[in-house]
């Protein structure tokens, strides 16, 4: 039963993880026992683990594992996404380096060549998030396409989620609610898709506005623009109709440049008379904004760019849109219509895949009606059948359901959920389940089936219902929809929670979850955003496995989009990790995560906070060290029959343990993860490991033989049961050294994870033991303080005069923390010069022999050096410009020093008054 002299994680996480999964652990159980249900967001076929999936995967985990000890049926359901546009570059890109295109494949070639990627590289994030230690349901849901590999769940993909996909399809045609129609959408020119906003980046650039004068009859309009190339596609110019500048213009016509054309102008409440010149050109066509317009007005869109991005239907056809805008830029200035050019911050929108800017196009598309599934929708949160946690997202939640938009649902690839609908030679469609039942109903004419895919988005809002095997009524569905809680980040609570609750509600009509946890966005410690191009984002393997700092570099520079950034990401990365990053273990890290889990917004993400937390785990370690050294092969009171004397020290750390279980059960119950973590890491180190341990030294030397069992017990039951406390957030390092401390603390069992979880029993709250403690540890505290202002050096033990007769507590602990030669009992102190403590009834005195002249002296020097500190401080404090322009914490820091220095000059001075008249 002995234990290593030092933690090793990956050892420990290694031979753990493998003994969890191959022993079936993280399996459901088919039993009437509470159901505690969560879906995992599926991750990308084709991504890594990033800090945003280890942050959202360690509080899913700590939750699976928390309702799994608490004996309910836990099924945490993953699986992947096939991921359509980013899959489909991923082999592209593949092909190219051949040689080879996908059009030259054709498509059925290169969704076969897709599928051999898939196998031999697809859901490598899965046997990440096994580092992790995700006790994920890996074999649930699993399909016939997914037994090459490791275990990862259901597969989008997937011939049964496939087909469920097609059904929903299907029926929501029948319904009436998808259509195919024209409509703007966003266009990735490079993909030759339709993108969804979340896969479009808009962020601020140096860019240029120009303004544009657009002639009349007698007057004339100047419009500013950041796109002038699509003038050519203008239908109309916009004035706010409160202008009184433009009021005379309304309704009558302005000659478009370069065109030949005349567009009228028109008056529309959209228009900003304070941006710009209060002139807008509306372009239908090729601006959200400007189709609204447009269509309230019954201007026709004039497509003025093809899908790939090029000019059509005037003199400068064929160009880049890119090349056009200077040619146009340059003719208009030639004809005296080009009024002024400045640079210009704004927002550009790139596609996140390609880093292209994205067109808005006009182009033919499916769509799902949305204002009847919206209803729905908003009433599941109103009426409180689907909570969010923190509260205040909801907001959020009912802004968009109350403004949605149609949704498009059909891309322009060859990797997806291809659209169940084909078309006769007439060009009517027919939607079915198979080509077979389209040809039924087609009466047998010739089809074709329709080239685009469903937007990847649309199989993901289906998932908590078809990952449970709808559309057969399974006992699964039964069993656990809704899920328990759904934890994901605040930024796809539009592209996936809304869409969820809608259809799920629409086909089973359930909510497919009770609670949504919009867990906090992880950036660096700056607060800054991680990206690639700063080289500040962290591999979370990296933070458990370790890396030097010629890998970390060389992993930060590769694959840069612009070579540009290499030097800069170089040195940030030189500058924020000379030594590379140490392995801090993946318990560490989880507890880091689980630390900062609060209902903040964002999660700054400090490394120090790592190196904190594997002290934790180092210091848990080495106390159950001494725990196994001083009760393996000893009486431990497991015998209930033997004599055990429990001393108020005793009774204290049992009595605290149940308020920290009480603490923990709350955290858990209202996610705040934060609060969880806090009280395991205070109870086992400042209560448990500080005190109590300390304690147990001084009890197992001195006590008698009822009382050293009390002890031992005492030490191996708390333990064991903080042990199990703290597991579903630090499982590695808790499941290894509860084998060893278990057994005598009377457990038993295969693994921690199937232990029982420790819940507070409101009877062994002890308040008379507690207040007694409380009392001891103000005098200890009391002492230490009082050596410390007398300088007295740790390893010297010296006498105390205490007024007040001290607990047995109190002489334990001065005994074993206070380093205490002897503690002398008076009813009145003597006369000395040494400092005095008010502690509760107790005054209590260090016997320090001072030679008065020398401690004059010291206390003289050391004041004369706070003095200057705060004249130092006052000084910065009074210069207008530091307290103006620097951080407002930086301000108060220098306040609180001048206040603490304040303090401890007072109490030197009376001190050395103290002195001054007893000579």
């Amino acid at each position: 039963m002995s234990l290593d002299k030092s933690f090793d994680p990956r050892e420990v996480e290694r031979r753990w993880y493998e003994r969890w999964e191959a022993a079936g652990w993280f399996a459901h159980r088919g039993d009437a026992r509470p159901a505690y249900c969560i879906q995992l967001p599926p991750p990308n076929v084709t991504g890594t683990l990033h800090m945003g999936h280890a942050f959202q995967q360690t509080l899913m985990d700590a939750l699976i594992r928390y309702h799994r000890m608490r004996g309910d049926n836990t099924n945490w359901v993953v699986g992947t996404d096939h991921a359509g546009i980013a899959t489909q570059i991923v082999v592209e890109r593949q092909l190219q380096e051949a040689g080879q295109s996908r059009h030259e494949l054709g498509r059925e070639k290169f969704v076969e060549r897709v599928w051999q990627w898939k196998q031999q590289s697809g859901a490598s994030i899965m046997g990440q998030m096994r580092r992790l230690g995700a006790s994920g349901n890996w074999t649930y849901a699993r399909s016939d396409e997914m037994r090459e590999g490791l275990p990862a769940g259901y597969f989008t993909m997937d011939a049964r989620m496939s087909r469920a996909v097609v059904e929903v399809f299907v029926r929501l045609y029948e319904e009436g609610l998808i259509y195919r129609g024209k409509r703007l959408v966003n266009w990735d020119p490079v993909l030759g898709t339709a993108v969804s906003d979340l896969e479009v980046d808009a962020e601020e650039e140096d860019g240029r506005i120009w303004e544009i004068r657009y002639p009349g009859e007698g007057f004339s309009l100047t419009v500013a623009t950041t796109r002038p190339e699509t003038m050519l596609g203008d239908v109309a110019v916009a004035v706010n109709p409160k202008d009184e500048r433009y009021a005379s213009s309304v309704g009558k016509t302005v000659e478009l440049p370069l065109t030949g054309r005349r567009i009228p102008v028109i008056a529309d409440d959209y228009v900003d008379p304070a941006f710009g010149t209060g002139c807008v050109k509306i372009t239908p066509a090729h601006d959200f904004n400007d189709y609204a317009v447009g269509q309230r007005h019954q201007l026709a869109p004039i497509e003025m760019l093809t899908l790939d991005a090029r000019v059509k239907g005037t003199q400068y056809a064929g160009l880049d849109r890119f090349e056009a805008r200077e040619r146009i830029l340059a003719d208009l200035k030639a004809q005296g219509l080009l009024v002024s050019e400045k640079p210009y911050q704004l927002r550009v929108p790139r596609s996140g895949r390609t880093g292209v800017i994205v067109e808005p196009m006009l182009t033919d598309q499916w769509f799902v009606k949305m204002d009847g599934l919206a209803k729905s929708g908003l009433e599941a949160v109103a009426t409180g059948d689907v909570q969010f946690h923190p509260e205040h997202w909801r907001s959020t939640y009912d802004h968009w359901l109350e403004h949605i938009q149609d949704w498009c649902i059909s891309r322009q690839l060859w990797w997806g959920h291809q659209i169940p609908a084909w078309y006769d030679d007439a060009g009517k469609v027919h939607v079915a389940r198979s080509e077979e039942e389209a040809r039924r109903k087609a009466g047998g004419a010739k089809l074709k089936r329709d080239d685009d895919v469903l937007d990847t988005w649309f199989s993901s809002a289906l998932v908590p219902f078809t990952s449970l095997g709808w559309p057969e009524k399974t006992k699964d569905l039964e069993t656990f929809l809704p899920s328990s809680v759904l934890v994901t980040g605040f930024d796809i609570i539009f592209f996936w929670v809304a869409r969820m609750i809608m259809m799920t509600l629409h086909f089973t009509g359930q909510v497919p979850f009770r609670h949504v946890y919009i867990n906090a966005i992880v950036r660096d410690a700056e607060g800054e955003k991680m990206s690639k191009s700063k080289g500040n984002t962290l591999d979370p393997l990296d933070l458990i496995d370790g890396i030097t700092l010629p890998e970390l570099i060389a992993k930060s520079t590769v694959g840069l989009l612009k070579v540009e950034h290499k030097a800069k990401i170089e040195k940030y990365v030189r500058a924020h990790y000379p030594q590379g990053i140490p392995a801090f273990g993946a318990d560490a890290l989880r507890f880091t995560f689980a630390a900062q889990a609060t209902f903040a917004r964002t999660l700054n993400f400090d490394l120090g906070r790592c190196e904190g937390y594997r002290n934790f785990c180092n210091k848990l370690w080495n106390a159950t060290r001494f725990v196994l050294m001083n009760t393996e092969g000893k009486d431990c009171g497991q015998d209930e029959r033997a004599q055990v004397s429990l001393s108020a020290w005793d009774r204290w750390i049992i009595s605290t343990l149940q308020r920290s279980e009480a603490e923990v059960e709350k955290g858990f119950a209202e996610y705040r993860f934060d609060n969880a973590a806090a009280a395991i890491y205070r109870f086992v180190w400042d209560e448990y490991c500080d005190w109590y341990v300390e304690i147990a030294k001084e009890q197992l030397a001195r006590g008698d033989e009822a009382q050293q069992r009390g002890t031992r017990r005492t030490l191996v039951r708390v333990l064991e049961a903080a042990l199990r406390l703290a597991h579903p957030i630090i499982p590695f390092i808790t499941e290894e050294l509860w084998q060893k401390a278990a057994p005598l603390a009377g457990k038993s069992g295969p693994s921690i994870m199937l232990a029982p979880y420790p819940k507070s029993q409101a009877e062994r709250i002890d308040e008379v033991a507690e207040r007694e403690i409380a009392l001891a540890k103000e005098v200890v505290n009391a002492g230490r303080n009082l050596r410390s202002e007398a300088k007295i050096p740790p390893k010297d033990r010296i006498p105390f005069y205490i007024v007040g007769q001290p607990s047995e507590a109190t002489l334990t602990s001065t005994n074993a923390l206070m380093r205490v030669s002897d503690l002398r009992v008076v009813s009145e102190l003597p006369g000395s010069d040494s400092p005095v403590a008010v502690v509760g009834p107790h005054r209590l005195m260090p016997h320090i022999e001072v030679d008065p002249q020398a401690e004059r002296e010291r206390l003289g020097k050391e004041s004369a050096r706070l003095e200057g500190e705060i004249a130092k401080a006052r000084a910065k404090l009074g210069n207008a410009a530091f307290v103006e322009r620097a951080p407002a914490a930086v301000v108060a820091q220098e306040r609180g020093r001048v206040a603490a220095f304040e303090a401890t000059l007072h109490k030197l001075k009376a001190q050395l008054e103290k002195l001054t008249a007893k000579t």
